[in-house]
């Protein structure tokens, strides 16, 4: 499959799950810690890897339904809200794994359309076509 690049960017990560990353621009710069709940020492005003993957899937996701919306579909919602939770745990073959839950919440459209609307975006996203068959990804569709 070939690919035609539009944007790139670059970060560095140092120390891993317990130091800190940035990105080249320094737009992105966190401080890292493993939280208690996975044994480590969770420090206070720090993030981990899956909330920096949840916002980026949540953004990119969100640009997908409204790319799908105006471009494909030719659906005007009023309003499309992405919530992604990124679960981390060990894997019965061994090593870790991720788990992700996707909510859209779609202002403006009917039940029907809405559902369409998060299903091809689901097709289209970068993210979900990185994690396709790698990831089990769940999809909800809320209508407000």
């Amino acid at each position: 499959m070939a690919l035609t690049v539009l944007y790139t960017t670059h970060a560095q990560a140092h120390g891993g799950r317990n130091g800190r990353t940035r990105n080249t621009e320094g737009t992105v710069d966190v401080e890292l810690s493993v939280p208690k709940s996975m044994g480590g020492p969770g420090k206070p005003g720090t993030t981990t890897p899956e909330d920096l993957f949840a916002a980026g899937y949540a953004a990119c996701f969100g640009g997908a339904c409204d790319f799908v919306a105006k471009s494909v579909l030719k659906l005007r919602p009023t309003s499309i809200s992405i919530d992604c939770a990124v679960g981390i745990g060990t894997r019965s073959e061994g090593g870790f794994g991720l788990k992700v839950d996707l909510t859209a919440t779609i202002g403006g459209l009917n039940e029907v359309d809405a559902k369409r609307l998060v299903e091809e975006a689901h097709k289209v996203c970068p993210y979900s076509n990185a994690t396709r068959n790698n990831i089990d990804v769940g999809l909800k569709t809320v209508v407000a």
